[in-house]
């Protein structure tokens, strides 16, 4: 059996992850090479999973023999010119959200990969999580009713450090990590998000305004429909890992996430205690391994991806309109993300 051949870009949390799982735990695919900016990285990722090329660029990771298909998990800032290197050298493209940092950028990136004739997909991977993929079947045989409401909690346990702000490589709050509940927005209401307004807070961290990005948000949503949503960010909670979403239905409700990591609970003369999950590589392992297994499955048959530029053009003009939102202090409506 063919065996799709995958180089990964980018081999820092995210990326090492894809790529362990191509490499141990998608049969249907072969670790052909890792690529990073930093070549030590590179070369030391490739020694831990067993694997004889590592390369310090794209383009000499794109001369490797037997690659099909690029994973792109660098930082936001560079997935849509990679989008378009990997696409113009007749590759296809698993990209990490978002697909890009502006509106521009991404419609020409759709552009070179449509003229290449490449695939691309999208890695807004909870939509093959367990329980958000249970919901939207229920959702989709009507269960309850029609959705009205959407409600989405986004909370991540560490915020990032002073340098990583300083660094100005990766997207602020809104593009790199509400983005994930903009497009559950989209897919579970099944509806498009029409109007966006923002309220942000740096109170706590004051220094981090400096940079442009705040520490946490929340987003009020119009969808196209009549429903309505909210979105609530939070960079740095302390406490864990904290996503739950809620989609309120003309007939009912359906509530997804949880605070427990597992349904243990401990008694002690202290007290009860739940463990709570503390990182997003943990509550969404599944869905990750899911998502990558479904890309190569998709990639060997000739099919189009299920979440594809379109979906992630979509979700980006969403957090678009946040940004200017939170810039100019008013409602902002949602520009047209489609590429036609």
């Amino acid at each position: 059996m063919r065996k799709l051949g995958i180089g990964v870009l980018g081999v820092g949390e995210m990326g090492l992850r894809h790529a362990e799982n191509i490499h141990r735990l998608v049969p249907q695919a072969r670790l052909v090479a890792v690529a990073d900016v930093a070549a030590e990285r590179a070369l030391r990722a490739a020694n831990e999973l067993g694997i004889e090329n590592s390369y310090g660029s794209l383009e000499a990771m794109l001369e490797c023999k037997g690659l099909d298909a690029v994973v792109i998990a660098t930082p936001d800032k560079f997935h849509a010119t990679a989008v378009k290197i990997v696409a113009a050298a007749g590759k296809d493209i698993f990209c990490e959200k978002p697909l890009a940092l502006n509106l521009p950028d991404a419609h020409e990136l759709l552009n070179t990969v449509a003229k290449a004739g490449a695939r691309l997909q999208v890695g807004f991977m909870r939509r093959y999580d367990p329980a958000y993929a249970a919901a939207m079947k229920r959702i989709e045989a009507g269960e309850i009713g029609t959705p009205v409401v959407f409600k989405s909690v986004g909370r991540d346990k560490h915020g990032p450090s002073l340098s990583a702000y300083q660094a100005n490589v990766n997207g602020m709050l809104f593009y790199a990590n509400t983005i994930h509940d903009f497009d559950l927005a989209r897919w579970l209401m099944q509806d498009e998000v029409v109007e966006a307004h923002a309220y942000t807070t740096v109170a706590i961290r004051p220094e981090v305004a400096q940079f442009g990005d705040v520490v946490a948000s929340v987003v009020n949503l119009k969808f196209g429909q009549g429903a309505i949503g909210n979105i609530e960010s939070y960079a740095q909670a302390a406490y864990g890992y904290d996503v739950r979403t809620e989609i309120v239905g003309s007939k009912g409700s359906i509530l997804v996430g949880s605070l427990i990591r597992t349904p243990a609970t401990f008694l002690t003369v202290n007290g009860s205690r739940q463990n709570i999950a503390d990182h997003f590589l943990t509550v969404f392992a599944d869905a990750y391994l899911a998502e990558m297994k479904d890309f190569v499955d998709c990639m060997l048959h000739d099919r189009q991806p299920r979440i594809g530029g379109e979906d992630g053009l979509k979700a980006l003009a969403i957090a678009v309109a946040a940004e200017i939102s939170h810039l100019n202090g008013k409602p902002v409506k949602v520009a047209p993300g489609s590429t036609t």
